[in-house]
């Protein structure tokens, strides 16, 4: 990933990203520097807080980054996975049914969500669900795609 542009956010933007990442994923973002760089080869921009990749945005959609939700942790739009799929789910897979053991419901399809493991609440993956919360536990089917993963390029990102 190479950066193409990088430049602060005025304080209307700043509200705008906080007011939305409050709604989506239940945090209140605070933080004395917002920068939002475009990257290129690659299907993300990210947004710095502080110096650190908290926000990327998929689709102009923004949702906090791996780094981000572990920085903040989301209490809204959340996936949780067990340990058995914790290698995978790392691994950049997509979030099967029978590795959930617990999904919020206010996730709508094509939502973005943080997927963690359950054991120690850290945030492994970013993903667009493919079905709506109340549907996501189950036996069989995939049910989140995995958009960022730990130890992907976004996440190893250093500016």
């Amino acid at each position: 990933m190479k950066v193409k542009s990088r430049h602060h956010l005025r304080s209307d933007e700043i509200r705008d990203l906080r007011e939305t990442i409050a709604t989506r994923a239940g945090v209140d973002l605070a933080g004395d520097a917002f920068e939002k760089v475009d990257l290129s080869e690659t299907k993300f921009d990210v947004v710095l807080v502080d110096g650190s990749p908290a926000v990327m945005f998929v689709d102009d959609d923004p949702f906090l980054t791996v780094t981000g939700a572990n920085d903040h942790p989301p209490t809204a739009h959340v996936v949780t996975v067990d340990s058995g799929a914790v290698s995978f789910v790392s691994g950049g897979a997509d979030v099967m049914r029978p590795g959930i053991v617990g999904a919020d419901e206010d996730i709508d399809e094509g939502d973005l969500v943080a997927i963690r493991e359950e054991t120690h609440g850290k945030v492994l993956a970013i993903g667009r669900a493919l079905v709506p919360g109340a549907e996501m536990l189950g036996d069989s089917g995939k049910v989140v795609e995995s958009v960022h993963h730990v130890g992907d390029d976004l996440y190893d990102l250093s500016i």
